[in-house]
């Protein structure tokens, strides 16, 4: 029998500093329950699979009977960017993190690589992507140079006005980078940052964004393909493992078009996994430190999650989860290491299980992987068998 399970990685929101917090500067960080106990977002549906059930959760707003299973998961790897937390989702845990450039990249690499792709650079620093625009965009037109900037986490992103640079050229640009940066340069992502407009105060990013990831060892999403099954991927998903794994793909761009392409997945008739990345939560408000478009934001998803269960068969399951936290209560612009959210639910599992805090964000992979009976041979433990009825 055909079933699928629909895993949505709802991107930076997290719930709580993990105990090595200190260490990356998060100490107090609380993405979920400093957006809730600030502008109390209406999420009855989260709230009824459990979310406030979660151990630790800082946040009231508990149900008698919850109707999920719910729990929270650490992690294990080092670091707290976009492709640690995939990776490690899909059973792949890093000793070390992605290195990060807070003075900028070498200035030989910057000369090789304006070598290699026949124009110059512009910026060079820790920005962010919408300040460097107007510090930088007008310039960039008059001379034709890349934006090239980097942040807290581990990327090298080049921005570009379409107009200057076509979008095509963009990502050759991108490619070119992605196999330079290698060895102690090999950062988690290449991110090409397009964008219309002619003046500062009127740049504006395009959904032509496209995140060109180091290449991943063996995930789950290998084994499962290797087992014949469907690996639908939305939104940055088919970027961040470079497309290994992924049978098919839909690399829809914001919150509101991932669900879209989401909700048109499920109407589909396959067998395998539905991977899912919400972006906006991090992009456009935990970055931008906007905690009531965050809470905004978190309102419209929970009032989606009806139509999931509704389009959801009776084998299938649903995981919602978090790959990091984006905390916009917290100082800077960073991501937040932080434990993440674990709700499951599914029309034949058990309701009200309280899975505690599990040793790793890879026990996702291992349950995804016993749904299917294929053979764990990645990091994590399944916590199916607790949660079947």
């Amino acid at each position: 029998m055909k079933k699928k399970a629909i895993l949505i990685v709802l991107d930076s929101v997290g719930i709580g500093a993990l105990e090595d917090a200190a260490a990356y500067g998060d100490a107090g960080a609380d993405t979920l329950g400093h957006i809730i106990n600030t502008c109390h977002p209406h999420l009855p549906n989260m709230m009824q699979l459990g979310l406030a059930h979660i151990d630790g959760a800082s946040f009231g707003g508990g149900v008698g009977a919850p109707s999920g299973c719910f729990g929270r998961l650490k992690e294990v790897s080092a670091g707290k960017d976009t492709t640690t937390g995939h990776w490690e989702i899909s059973g792949v845990q890093l000793a070390r993190p992605f290195p990060t450039f807070p003075e900028g990249f070498p200035q030989d690499f910057i000369e090789r690589f304006e070598q290699a792709v026949g124009r110059g650079t512009l910026g060079n620093k820790p920005a962010s992507g919408t300040a460097i625009l107007d510090e930088l965009g007008e310039e960039h037109i008059r001379t034709g140079k890349l934006i090239v900037y980097t942040s807290a986490d581990s990327v090298f992103q080049i921005a570009a006005n379409e107009a200057v640079v076509p979008l095509e050229e963009l990502y050759r640009i991108c490619e070119i980078a992605r196999d330079m940066l290698v060895d102690e340069l090999e950062v988690g992502r290449v991110i090409a940052r397009p964008f219309i407009g002619e003046k500062a105060g009127a740049f504006t990013r395009t959904g032509g964004r496209r995140d060109f990831s180091a290449i991943p060892p063996t995930t789950m999403c290998d084994l499962l393909e290797k087992a014949g099954k469907t690996v639908y991927a939305v939104g940055k998903i088919e970027d961040i493992f470079c497309l290994r794994g992924i049978t098919k793909s839909n690399h829809a761009a914001g919150n509101a078009a991932c669900m879209e392409a989401t909700f048109a997945a499920m109407r589909e008739e396959f067998d395998g996994l539905l991977f899912v990345n919400l972006v906006d939560f991090d992009m456009s408000y935990g970055h931008r430190r906007d905690v009531q478009g965050y809470a905004k934001a978190l309102e419209t998803f929970d009032a989606q999650i009806p139509q999931l269960m509704e389009l959801m068969g009776e084998e299938d399951i649903l995981i919602l989860t978090a790959d990091h936290g984006c905390d916009p209560c917290h100082t800077g612009t960073d991501h937040t290491r932080e434990h993440v959210p674990l709700l499951v639910w599914g029309k034949r599992l058990r309701g009200g299980v309280n899975l505690g805090t599990g040793d790793t964000f890879a026990d996702i992979s291992a349950t995804v992987l016993d749904f299917f009976g294929v053979e764990n041979t990645l990091k994590g433990t399944s916590f199916l068998g607790r949660i079947m009825k």
